[in-house]
């Protein structure tokens, strides 16, 4: 019996599948939308907080890329260790993350250097 949902994939398709970005827990609504803020920003009519505030999520914002940019590389590490039976190639890494070869292969050594900095980190 097969599953009617994959009947329409892109892969049945043979087209390249496409990804929606995740939306944030805390999401920012569209700016062109009325009557709705950017975390309240608006509202902050004093230029001295409103450059605070700003600035405030402006480095929350970098700190969380950066962040989510490390589990990005420990996947790609991981989805290519040798040892995993069902290890992928750089290329359908790249395929799956939209990246180009080259950068995946930067992402997967990346990887393996946080994987082997927090491996002697708990040897400490």
């Amino acid at each position: 019996m097969s599953d009617s949902r994959s009947d329409g994939s892109a892969a049945a398709r043979g087209g390249r599948q496409h990804h929606r970005p995740v939306p944030l827990l805390f999401e920012p609504p569209d700016p062109d939308a009325p009557d709705e803020r950017f975390f309240d920003l608006e509202s902050i009519d004093d230029p001295g907080r409103l450059l605070g505030r700003s600035t405030e999520l402006a480095l929350a914002f970098r700190a969380a890329a950066e962040r989510a940019t490390d589990f990005q590389a420990l996947a790609a590490a991981r989805l290519a260790d040798p040892r995993r039976f069902d290890r992928l190639s750089p290329d359908q890494i790249a395929d799956r993350a939209g990246w180009s070869e080259d950068y995946t292969l930067r992402m997967i050594a990346y990887g393996r250097d946080l994987e082997r900095s927090s491996r002697d980190a708990d040897d400490d």
